[in-house]
């Protein structure tokens, strides 16, 4: 971070409006009332449950308003959908002065959040509280530098957005060769043979809850250590983010765990029915909480299982008011779908890996632009 800044309280500079209780009797899902924003909205900027009871007007929130998760990844994101509610566990951040940016606190705490995320220990879901949030510093460069480095910053997001967007295409298309081909898998109106999950899988098993896996069991990477696989490992299709490990004891004790290459993970909370599979030369490792790991046999191919999962998952129970969760293991082993012969699944699989190619090297490609924003990200907000 820039020596010559001066620093002040967030606080000091931004008004914080934290969310409100509001009585869970009044939600709806059919559109009647306000959206009501809730942990899993703030990133993805709407929402599908609404309120339809009395409310005080400061609860209000309008496209192009800041927001911050406050539970499990304390995410800051800005809200791209219509007017909605503030809910409990998000609050929404506002400039109130007119040498302080809103778009720079964006950039700035998009960082800072991260770091306390980090440091912040758990038992099931982290909790990002108020005290700690009044306690942010933030640099205060000139109004013109401020405007200048956001600039910057917009223009690099703006290019991995687009990057990523071409990838999101590319998952669209292989998506439509797959309803093309096969159908529904839970319609099944090709009257394929009818399978459940359970029978599909050598293995399904949830990763640890409670005290199995806290933070001060984590210790550096080594020789001598193992891989801990979270949620965002699912959710990011990427092992290499958010590097946790344990020793060999603690490995030992959590060996029912324990992920192997080429099983499937799924992400279990918030962010619901994401899918990976770890890659063949991925470390030895255990599941952390909020994943599910399939281990599949040889009557499914992985392709064909996680473009399955994406159909079906809708169809699982999902628990909770706030933070969403899929139901229970019993539950997921129990879920039907058509499946096709293994001669048409390897004929998908040979396209999709066409399909894969071509976004590998797109994201390659914003692997090297993201590359060049986190050193622009850690040049102006870096220690």
């Amino acid at each position: 971070m820039k020596q010559d800044w001066n620093h002040k309280k967030l606080t000091d500079l931004c008004a914080i409006q934290y969310g409100f209780a509001f009585d869970s009797s009044y939600f709806n899902d059919s559109g009647d009332g306000l959206p009501l924003i809730r942990i899993r909205d703030v990133v993805r900027g709407f929402s599908e449950t609404y309120y339809n009871g009395a409310y005080p007007p400061e609860y209000i929130v309008k496209e192009g308003d800041y927001l911050i998760g406050m539970d499990g990844e304390f995410n800051i994101a800005q809200w791209r959908g219509d007017e909605a509610l503030l809910n409990q566990r998000v609050c929404k951040i506002s400039s109130k002065s007119d040498s302080y940016t809103e778009r720079f606190a964006y950039y700035f705490l998009s960082r800072i959040l991260k770091e306390i995320e980090d440091e912040t220990p758990f038992v099931t879901v982290k909790h990002l509280s108020a005290k700690r949030l009044n306690q942010i510093l933030t640099p205060v460069p000139s109004i013109e530098e401020q405007t200048a480095i956001c600039s910057l910053l917009d223009k690099l997001s703006l290019v991995i957005e687009k990057k990523k967007e071409q990838v999101k295409q590319l998952d669209d298309l292989a998506q439509s060769i797959f309803y093309d081909t096969f159908g529904d898998p839970v319609e099944n109106e090709k009257g394929w043979e009818l399978k459940s999950i359970d029978s599909v899988c050598k293995a399904i098993v949830r990763g640890p809850f409670g005290s199995a896996l806290k933070k001060e069991f984590f210790v550096p990477q080594s020789n001598d250590t193992y891989k801990v696989y979270e949620q965002k490992h699912a959710i990011n299709k990427d092992i290499s983010i958010g590097e946790y490990f344990i020793t060999n004891e603690k490995f030992k004790e959590l060996r029912r765990f324990e992920v192997f290459p080429l099983d499937i993970i799924m992400s279990c909370s918030g962010t619901i029915g994401e899918l990976f599979q770890i890659p063949i030369d991925a470390p030895k490792g255990v599941m952390n909480q909020a994943l599910l790991k399939f281990t599949l046999n040889n009557t499914i191919l992985p392709s064909m299982f996680i473009r399955i999962m994406g159909a079906v998952k809708e169809n699982m129970v999902v628990h909770g008011c706030g933070l969403q969760n899929i139901g229970s293991v019993k539950e997921i082993k129990q879920t039907t779908f058509g499946l096709p012969p293994i001669s048409l699944q390897q004929s998908f699989a040979q396209k999709v890996e066409a399909i894969e190619r071509q976004k590998e090297l797109i994201n390659q490609s914003i692997a090297e632009v993201q590359t060049l924003f986190d050193s622009q990200m850690e040049y102006y907000f870096g220690e």
